[in-house]
C-alpha cells in the first residue's frame, strides 16, 4: 500500500476554484485502478495550504495514474492556482 501526500499552497483568491476542481475530479480519481481513497485536507492555521492524501495499491498504480490523461488534465487546471510549487511524498508503511 502506498500513501501519497501532496502539499499545495493555493493563492487565497483561488481556494474555492481549487476545491471545486478537486471535488469534480474526486470520483474519477477514486475510480482509477488501484486507488483506495483520496481526501482533501486543509491546514488548521493557513487556509491557503491544502493537502491531498491518497492511498494506492502499489507504486505502479500511482505511477499509471500520474501518467494518465485524467491527472495531466486536472493538474493543468490546478497548477495555475498555486502560490508556490507543490511538494509531494510517496510513503509506505514501516
Amino acid at each position: 500500500m502506498i500513501t501519497r501526500i501532496v502539499k499545495m499552497t493555493i493563492q487565497a483568491n483561488n481556494i474555492q476554484d481549487f476545491e471545486n476542481i478537486f471535488y469534480d475530479s474526486e470520483s474519477l480519481i477514486l475510480a482509477f485502478k488501484g486507488c483506495k481513497s483520496v481526501k482533501l485536507l486543509k491546514d488548521l492555521n493557513n487556509e491557503c495550504v491544502l493537502f491531498t492524501l491518497s492511498l494506492w495499491n502499489s507504486e505502479e498504480d500511482l505511477n499509471a495514474y500520474r501518467k494518465s490523461s485524467l491527472f495531466i488534465t486536472t493538474w493543468s487546471r490546478v497548477k495555475p492556482l498555486f502560490a508556490q510549487k507543490a511538494e509531494a511524498w510517496s510513503l509506505s508503511s514501516c
